[in-house]
């Protein structure tokens, strides 16, 4: 009886979650599908005159275009983050060298440095470099503020993983890159969802490296257009969600694909006390 009490209890906590955080949600696309008219005679209304006009017009104002552009910057620089982590992760838990530990402090370190206070420097280096007003110019910051949280992951993931098979495939001829490539990385699939996902949110939502190191509007990502949009839709309240809608699809396919290997990911790799 009272475990069903504490069951039912459960269930009643994660019920009240899902309303407060799919609320929004919900909202969001039901007033992406009213009329500016409807709208304003029944804002808070989740009740919907259906029209599609809204995602029209954001189409016809270039949404497509700052789609494509924060979709192809984002999965470059997840892919990129994926296999450099993985790559300095290793080594750093499975081989014994002199700065071992101080590389592994030196990219937790990492996580502590404000985003804002490297603004002026990234700045500065993308147009020394000649990258400024390019998607390019976003790589660098995107997969340097990545990596140490990427690293963290991993390395705890790979110490979790039993040492014997590395010393079975040894004595089996196997060398250190094969051990890597063909063991280790196969076996991390949950990790690399995990810090796939949770970088790609990251990367997809950020907007001051690319207000600051973007002016183009054709170069522009989603969140800089979305900003855009604002000012084309000052008073059009449902256009703004329809943007908001197609913006937000890609986090919700992402996850949704691969949630129980990032669910799995996060319990695996979490460091024990």
């Amino acid at each position: 009886m009272l475990s069903m009490i504490k069951r039912a209890g459960l269930y009643l906590i994660a019920l009240v979650l899902l309303v407060f955080t799919g609320y929004p949600f919900v909202y969001m696309i039901a007033t992406s599908l009213k009329t500016q008219t409807y709208f304003f005679q029944n804002p808070a209304s989740l009740w919907t005159n259906f029209v599609l006009e809204n995602y029209g017009l954001v189409f016809k104002l270039g949404i497509d275009r700052y789609f494509v552009n924060s979709l192809m910057i984002s999965i470059f620089c997840v892919a990129a983050v994926i296999l450099l982590s993985a790559m300095v992760s290793f080594p750093l838990s499975r081989m014994r060298f002199k700065l071992n530990r101080p590389i592994y402090y030196l990219f937790l370190a990492g996580m502590m440095i404000p985003v804002h206070t490297t603004l002026i420097p990234v700045y500065i280096l993308t147009k020394e470099i000649g990258l400024y007003d390019s998607l390019w110019a976003l790589a660098g910051p995107y997969i340097s503020f990545s990596l140490p949280i990427s690293i963290i992951i991993l390395a705890q993931f790979i110490r979790e993983i039993p040492r014997e098979l590395d010393e079975a495939a040894i004595m089996d001829g196997t060398t250190q890159p094969q051990l890597f490539w063909k063991i280790i990385l196969p076996l991390l699939s949950p990790a690399l969802a995990t810090i796939g996902i949770y970088n790609f949110i990251h990367i997809w939502n950020e907007f001051v490296f690319g207000l600051i190191l973007i002016t183009t509007p054709a170069k522009m990502t989603l969140p800089l257009g979305l900003r855009a949009f604002y000012g084309e839709f000052s008073v059009n309240i449902p256009g703004i969600m329809a943007a908001l809608t197609l913006g937000s699809l890609p986090l919700l396919i992402a996850y949704f694909v691969a949630q129980e290997k990032v669910v799995k990911g996060l319990s695996a790799g979490a460091v024990k006390g």
